[in-house]
């Protein structure tokens, strides 16, 4: 029984489907055709019948007996009927045993049975005839077979099974296969699914290089499963993170208050004591601060409020703001935006955002360095970028600096929790931007905003 479950299935029930309609559009089309011949033969029968008793009826009386018996000899397919009788309905010539009673005479062309006498013994036949009586009473019957349209029947009916039960049954094998092959992929679906809900995230569904609909939404699951790993194991190592980098602050007010209680003379060294502690909660503080901050941007629906942003203003106010801090670095800072552009966004968010990286650009740039905020049309967007004379970020690097608390061993010492490009990372992808970190001696990153497709 597991073996006829496709004929349950909607795939072949939708084949069978197709299949009925595909063979009752077959019979009609085939009955409609034998019709229209059948009609056509009969018209064209009468039409001969007509035709040639028009010219037998208007020659003379012994003219007309040699022209109805010449016309029977000309006949070797044995189709055409004539005879004439007598007014007294006797027959004088011809091929037919006597004038059939159903037979109009004077009237159109019309079916008729009769016993035809020329062939041996006597045989029954239907055909089309017309009966005209001649001016010295005599009756002129001429008339044609119509076995053609049985014949024609008999044609359709072959045509019909030789040509519909076979395609009948393809479609009925095709809904078959296809139903087979639909549950055979849906069964690897739900076996894969099964291994990742066991824990195999590195499990994806399979699809192929096609277009067809299963492998798009394939390749889009999959896709869903990349991010869910990485978002997990982030996750698995976040925990870790967090731990580690609030202990050492903590650690530190501890100890200093430990210390402190021990050995404080006097109130300035315990008020120093106290210094080192709340700086240490400062630095813990900071850090959840970050996180929290970093979780409201991630689940944020902030996008309906969205509207129009002017780079131009905006880059040129956090120069402003980032200006005293590079000079008292010895730090050129430099904001170059020409041109008046504008994307469709949050405007606080995306200040953050540049406020990240300029403030890790100065951070991170030596004395006597520079910092270029710039602002440029590039294809289809708006590019924002960020470059400064630091020592840049390795190629290795380029994905681990946005995961949170990731620092470098070269900056280890550099104050810092590891979260600003984690937040400017959720910012971009709240936006629909693009991040870009360019690796070298230096360090180049670039906000890429596409036009809005309405």
């Amino acid at each position: 029984m597991r073996h006829l479950q496709f004929a349950r299935s909607n795939t072949f029930r939708w084949a069978f489907m197709v299949a009925g309609v595909f063979a009752a559009f077959i019979l009609v089309l085939f009955g409609f055709i034998y019709w229209q011949i059948d009609g056509y033969l009969i018209a064209r029968s009468d039409r001969v019948i007509t035709a040639q008793l028009d010219g037998i009826a208007g020659l003379s009386p012994e003219r007309r007996l040699e022209a109805t018996e010449e016309r029977l000899r000309q006949d070797p397919r044995g189709v055409q009927v004539a005879a004439i009788f007598a007014a007294d309905g006797r027959r004088m010539i011809g091929n037919v045993e006597q004038l059939p009673a159903e037979l109009r005479i004077d009237g159109p062309a019309q079916g008729a049975d009769i016993v035809r006498i020329d062939r041996g013994d006597k045989e029954r036949q239907t055909i089309r005839a017309i009966a005209q009586r001649m001016t010295n009473g005599d009756v002129l019957l001429l008339g044609r077979k119509v076995d053609e349209a049985t014949e024609i029947s008999h044609v359709v009916g072959q045509a019909l099974a030789l040509g519909l039960l076979p395609g009948f049954l393809l479609c009925l094998l095709a809904g078959a296969w296809l139903s087979v092959r639909a549950q055979r992929r849906v069964e690897e679906v739900n076996q894969r699914v099964r291994r990742i809900i066991a824990g195999d995230l590195s499990e994806r569904l399979p699809h192929r290089a096609v277009d067809e609909p299963f492998s798009k939404l394939a390749v889009i699951v999959n896709g869903m499963l990349d991010e869910m790993e990485t978002m997990i194991h982030a996750l698995a190592g976040v925990g870790n993170d967090i731990a580690h980098d609030l202990r050492t602050p903590l650690t530190r007010a501890r100890l200093a208050l430990e210390r402190g209680r021990t050995n404080a003379h006097s109130l300035e060294q315990l008020q120093a004591v106290v210094d080192k502690a709340i700086a240490g909660i400062d630095q813990s503080l900071t850090i959840i601060t970050a996180l929290l901050r970093l979780a409201e941007i991630e689940n944020s629906r902030r996008s309906a409020a969205f509207d129009d942003v002017a780079l131009q203003d905006m880059l040129r106010e956090v120069g402003d703001i980032y200006e005293p801090i590079a000079e008292n670095k010895n730090i050129a800072l430099h904001v170059e935006a020409p041109h008046p552009l504008s994307v469709r966004g949050d405007r606080d968010l995306l200040i953050e955002a540049v406020a990240n990286l300029v403030d890790n650009a100065i951070k991170f740039t030596p004395e006597g360095g520079t910092v270029d905020i710039g602002l440029r049309r590039s294809g289809d967007g708006t590019v924002v970028s960020v470059n400064d004379s630091g020592p840049g970020i390795s190629e290795q690097e380029r994905e681990a600096v946005l995961r949170r608390f990731y620092r470098s061993d070269k900056i280890r010492n550099t104050p810092g929790v590891g979260l600003g490009l984690s937040l400017v990372a959720a910012i971009v992808k709240l936006h629909g931007f693009r991040l870009t970190i360019q690796p070298g001696p230096a360090c180049r990153v670039e906000i890429a905003c596409p036009d809005r497709r309405d």
